[in-house]
C-alpha cells in the first residue's frame, strides 16, 4: 500500500467550495482574464456577471432542490458559464460532449437530468422528443441579460456538486460531492504548483473528467482558461493557439502530446539529433500533464527532453471517482535511471490527501479528503522504489483457447522494446476453442518510413518475445498501423482496430505502415462487375417468372420510363444481394462483435438486398382486393424487411461490452 502525505486542508471550513473560490477571485482581481478565446478575453468580472444572470434565470424558472443540469451548449465559453451558474443555482452540473451527438444522447440517458441546458443549435442536435425540459442559454431567446448581475441569495449547498462521466466506451455518471471537488483542486494545485499567472488548455472534450473537474486548476487560482470557439479543438488549432496566448500548462493525453510537440519541432528536427532544444511554439509551457491513458516512460522523456529546461511533464492517472487527482509521476521521482524505459509506465505516488492500495493486483484509490476506496479496474504493481507500476486494464484481460487468463499489457510492453514498435496492442480472434493472438503495431513516432525504419515482421516479433513472455502470449498474426486508434478519450481502442485478412492473404500493411491489404474480398469495383451480368440476366428472367409484371402498355411518358428505372434497380439490388450472400461475410467480421450477430446482420443485409425483385413484381400482379396474398405479401416481405433493417442497426451501434471501470487514466 503506497500512501501520500495528508492534504493541506482539512482545517478549512465547511462551507468553503470551489465557487466561493472562484467567486473570491473575481472580487479580488476583476479585470484579471478568465476566460482566453480568440474572439477576446471575459474578465473574473464579466465571468461572475454572466453566471450571476443566468443563475437567476434558473431559479426564476423553479430549478428544484437537488437537482442535475445537463449542460451542452456549442460554445465552450457558455460550457464554462452555465456551470458555474448550475453551482451559484444550488444544483449540479453535468457536462455532455456537444460536439458528439451519439455520445451526448448516451449521457442524458444514463444521467436523467432534471434540466438540459444548452443553446438553440444543442437542443436542435439534443432533442429526442421526451418531454425533457430545456433552457436555452441565447441571450436573445431567453432574455437571460435582464437578470441581476448580482449573485442569487445562496442556496442551502446539496451533496452532489457535479456528475462526472467515465472515459470507458459506454459513459458512466459520477456523483462529486463539493468537498471532493474542492480537495480534488487542493490537491493538484500543490502537485502543479498553480499560480495565477498561469493560463491551461484543455485539449480533450468539456465532457471529460480532464476539464469537467479540472476547470477548477485555473478558475479556483486566479488564473485563465484558454478555450476553443466551439465545443472542442481541433488538432490543428492546438498548437496555434498554444503559442499564440502562451500556454504555460497544458493538459492533454499522450497521443495529443506527441503529436503536439511533433508538429512544434523545426524542420530539421533538432530533438531527434539529440540537442535540447525548446519546441519554439511551446516556449512559455512551464507543465505538461498528460492523462487519459498509459503513459511509457520513454515517451515521457521524449516530452521531457522536448521542452525547455525547467519545464515539467507530469503522467496523472486521474479516474473520476476521485474527481481527476488520482496518482501522479514525473521523473524526478526515479531514485536512478531504469532499463528498457519502454516497458514501464509508472503511476507514481498519490496525490496529496489519498491513498492507494492493492487488493489482488488491483488499484484501489481513496479519493482527495477521505473515503471509501474505489476500485479503479487497473493493475498495478509496487515497486521497490516505491511507485506504483501500471500492469494493465482487467476489461483487456483475454480467456486463451485452454481457459487460462492472460493480461495483454506485459506483452505489449515487451513489443514496444522492438525498435520497429513505437505502439502495440493484442487483440484475440476466431472462437473461443480456436483463439489467435494478433498484435498491432505501429511505428515510433520518429520512424523515418516504411522502408528506412526496422523491419517488422510476425516472426522477428515472435523471436523478440521469446523467452520473455509465455509462449500462449505470442502472437500468430501481425497487423501494422501508421497509427493505433483512440477513443474520444484518448485511450487505444482495441475495439476499433482492423480485423486481420484471412490465411493466405497478404498481411495488412504489407510495405508499408496502415497500406491496403491485399488478397482480400473484391471491394465495391469488384462487386459492381460481378453484378452487371446477374442483374441484366434477373432483368430478362422477370417476364418468364412473372408474365405481365412489367408490361408498361398503356402507361404515358414520362411515367413509364421512371417504371423502367424501377425495373433495373430492382434487378440490380437482386444481383448484389445474391453476391453479398455469397461473398460479403468476410468483409463484417469484426473483433468485438459475436459471431451470431454477425451473421444475422450478414443475411438482413443480403434479404434487404435481394427482397425488392419478387417482392414488387407479386405485387404488382396481386388484385388489391385479394386479402389474403396481400396479407400473405406483407407477412412475407414488409414485416421481415423491418426486421432485417432492425437487425443491421443492432450491428452497426452495438459496441464490444466492457466490465464496469472507473478509470479514464
Amino acid at each position: 500500500m503506497t500512501q501520500a502525505s495528508p492534504s493541506a486542508g482539512p482545517g478549512r471550513p465547511s462551507a468553503d467550495t470551489v465557487l466561493e473560490r472562484f467567486e473570491q477571485w473575481a472580487r479580488d482581481t476583476p479585470g484579471a482574464p478568465a476566460v482566453i478565446t480568440r474572439g477576446g478575453d471575459l474578465s473574473y468580472a464579466g465571468l461572475d456577471a454572466r453566471a450571476n444572470r443566468l443563475a437567476h434565470h434558473l431559479l426564476a424558472r423553479g430549478l428544484p432542490a437537488d437537482a442535475r443540469v445537463a449542460i451542452a451548449p456549442t460554445r465552450r465559453e457558455d460550457t464554462v458559464v452555465a456551470l458555474l451558474a448550475t453551482l451559484k443555482a444550488g444544483a449540479a452540473y453535468a457536462l455532455l460532449d456537444a460536439g458528439d451527438t451519439r455520445t451526448a444522447r448516451v449521457q442524458l440517458t444514463a444521467l436523467a437530468p432534471d434540466l438540459l441546458l444548452t443553446d438553440t443549435a444543442g437542443e436542435a442536435r439534443l432533442d429526442q422528443g421526451e418531454g425533457l425540459p430545456a433552457l436555452l442559454t441565447d441571450a436573445e431567446a431567453e432574455g437571460t441579460s435582464a437578470r441581476p448581475a448580482l449573485p442569487p441569495a445562496r442556496p442551502a449547498h446539496r451533496a452532489t456538486a457535479a456528475v462526472l462521466f467515465t472515459g470507458t466506451a459506454v459513459p458512466r455518471p459520477v456523483p462529486v460531492g463539493h468537498a471532493l471537488l474542492l480537495a480534488a483542486h487542493e490537491a493538484w494545485a500543490q502537485v502543479a504548483r498553480l499560480t495565477p499567472e498561469d493560463r491551461h488548455l484543455f485539449t480533450g472534450g468539456a465532457d471529460l473528467t480532464a476539464f469537467a473537474a479540472g476547470w477548477t486548476r485555473a478558475l479556483c487560482s486566479g488564473a485563465a482558461l484558454v478555450l476553443p470557439e466551439g465545443t472542442a479543438w481541433t488538432p490543428g488549432e492546438i498548437p496555434e493557439a498554444v503559442a499564440e496566448h502562451e500556454v504555460s500548462v497544458l493538459h492533454t493525453d499522450p497521443a495529443g502530446a506527441l503529436r503536439l510537440l511533433d508538429r512544434s519541432l523545426d524542420p530539421a528536427g533538432a530533438a531527434r539529433r539529440g540537442r535540447r532544444e525548446p519546441a519554439p511554439r511551446l516556449s512559455a509551457l512551464r507543465l505538461l500533464t498528460v492523462t487519459g491513458d498509459r503513459l511509457h516512460l520513454d515517451q515521457q522523456t521524449t516530452l521531457h527532453d522536448r521542452l525547455r529546461p525547467g519545464a515539467r511533464v507530469l503522467n496523472v492517472y486521474a479516474p473520476a471517482e476521485t474527481a481527476g487527482a488520482g496518482t501522479w509521476f514525473e521523473l524526478p521521482q526515479l531514485p536512478r535511471p531504469l532499463d528498457e524505459p519502454e516497458r514501464l509506465a509508472l503511476l507514481g505516488t498519490p496525490f496529496p490527501g489519498s491513498r492507494a492500495e492493492l487488493r489482488a493486483g488491483e488499484l484501489l484509490l481513496t479519493p482527495p479528503g477521505g473515503a471509501d476506496p474505489v476500485p479503479t479496474g487497473d493493475l498495478a504493481v509496487l515497486r521497490p522504489d516505491g511507485l506504483l507500476e501500471f500492469a494493465g486494464r482487467l476489461r483487456d484481460r483475454i480467456t486463451l483457447a485452454d481457459g487460462s487468463p492472460l493480461d495483454p499489457h506485459p506483452v505489449e510492453s515487451v513489443l514496444r522494446t522492438h525498435p520497429g514498435v513505437g505502439a502495440a496492442v493484442l487483440a484475440p480472434v476466431g472462437s473461443r476453442r480456436n483463439t489467435r493472438l494478433v498484435a498491432y503495431v505501429a511505428p515510433p513516432p520518429d520512424d523515418p518510413g516504411p522502408d528506412g525504419g526496422a523491419p517488422v515482421d510476425v516472426e522477428g516479433l515472435r523471436d523478440h518475445l521469446a523467452g520473455r513472455v509465455p509462449e500462449a502470449g505470442s502472437p500468430v498474426r501481425l497487423v501494422r498501423l501508421r497509427t493505433l486508434p483512440r477513443t474520444r478519450a484518448g485511450q487505444e481502442d482495441r475495439a476499433a482496430v482492423p480485423r486481420p485478412p484471412e490465411p493466405g492473404a497478404r498481411p495488412a500493411g504489407s510495405g508499408k505502415y496502415g497500406s491496403p491489404a491485399g488478397g482480400e474480398t473484391p471491394g465495391c469495383f469488384g462487386f459492381g462487375c460481378a453484378a452487371v451480368p446477374l442483374a441484366v440476366l434477373a432483368l430478362f428472367a422477370t417476364d418468364l417468372i412473372w408474365p405481365g409484371s412489367t408490361d408498361l402498355t398503356g402507361v404515358p411518358g414520362p411515367w413509364s420510363f421512371l417504371f423502367s428505372v424501377l425495373y433495373f434497380f430492382e434487378c440490380s439490388a437482386f444481383a448484389a444481394g445474391l453476391l453479398f450472400l455469397f461473398a460479403g461475410r468476410s468483409r463484417m467480421r469484426r473483433p468485438g462483435t459475436g459471431r451470431g450477430l454477425t451473421t444475422a446482420a450478414h443475411l438482413a443485409v443480403a434479404y434487404l438486398l435481394l427482397a425488392w425483385w419478387p417482392q414488387d413484381n407479386l405485387y404488382r400482379l396481386a388484385a388489391k382486393q385479394d386479402w389474403p396474398r396481400q396479407a400473405a405479401l406483407v407477412y412475407t416481405f414488409n414485416i421481415p424487411l423491418m426486421i432485417a433493417g432492425f437487425i443491421v442497426a443492432v450491428y452497426l451501434t452495438r459496441r464490444p461490452a466492457a466490465p464496469p471501470s472507473g478509470s479514464d487514466g
